[in-house]
């Protein structure tokens, strides 16, 4: 997998950028960075559409026979343990929610306490770093290649 983002219009040069800080600030386990950089993946709500598309990316490549629960809990097990090292605020409902929409799977009618933008922007960088810290592909053709997925599934819409 490669490719770039760079290419693209401004307003997705800007999603791209601010996902960027803040998976480099998760796999640096840089608070104050990270902070600051999940602030602005909560004022544009494509950011999760892109992230989200990260992360199904991810997964596939990771579990390319298809996921199972025990994956499931695996990979939301091991992002939650090594992100409360560095994060106090860190809820695996919301790590859940994250991998359950990455995958189709999420009814956010069905559930009793849906969290809000801001808690999944604080998590889906978390959950990103996790899994990117599985493969040896740079963020940056991973972000890529969902944007060129959502491309894709905007011209077919």
């Amino acid at each position: 997998m490669t490719g770039t983002w760079r290419h693209l219009p401004a307003t997705a040069r800007a999603i791209a950028v601010t996902a960027t800080a803040a998976v480099t600030a998760a796999q640096a386990r840089d608070g104050q960075a990270y902070d600051e950089a999940v602030v602005g993946l909560a004022v544009d709500e494509r950011c999760g559409l892109v992230l989200g598309g990260v992360v199904r990316l991810l997964l596939e490549e990771s579990h390319p026979d298809g996921l199972t629960g025990d994956d499931i809990r695996q990979v939301l097990t091991r992002c939650v343990q090594g992100a409360t090292r560095w994060r106090s605020d860190v809820d695996p409902h919301v790590v859940l929610v994250l991998l359950a929409g990455a995958l189709g799977v999420y009814d956010p009618e069905g559930d009793e306490s849906p969290p809000d933008a801001s808690a999944l922007a604080r998590h889906a960088p978390l959950l990103v770093a996790d899994l990117l810290a599985t493969t040896n592909v740079p963020f940056d053709d991973y972000l890529a290649a969902a944007f060129t997925e959502i491309e894709r599934t905007e011209r077919q819409d």
